[in-house]
């Protein structure tokens, strides 16, 4: 299992927070929740797109509902990457999480023929 961080580095202001922010996603949300404690990251800060409606198409079991994450701005990019998180682009970012669907879709396929 692997904690990731990409390199979007997309400009924008939260709250007093005017910085850049890249993305923190895992193989697993259990793995990436307790990252993200270590981290020191709230778990309230968790972006579920399911949950928050972001994109809209983030339906249950939809590709756009894998996209699940954590924003992270630069100093704890930095942080993460020390604490052990791989650094990626924000292309193998999208790979990384369209892999992750595809193993889901296999995984669900597979049990259905065994049903």
């Amino acid at each position: 299992m692997t904690v990731y961080v990409d390199n979007a580095r997309i400009p924008a202001r939260v709250g007093r927070h005017n910085t850049t922010w890249s993305h923190l996603f895992a193989d697993t949300q259990d793995e990436l929740h307790a990252f993200a404690a270590r981290l020191g990251l709230r778990r309230n800060w968790f972006q579920d797109p399911v949950k928050v409606g972001k994109p809209l198409k983030a339906r249950p079991g939809s590709r756009a509902a894998e996209n699940w994450h954590y924003d992270v701005t630069e100093s704890k990019r930095r942080q993460a990457v020390t604490l052990g998180a791989v650094e990626v682009s924000w292309r193998d970012a999208v790979a990384i999480i369209n892999a992750r669907y595809a193993a889901t879709l296999a995984t669900e396929t597979e049990m259905e023929k065994q049903a």
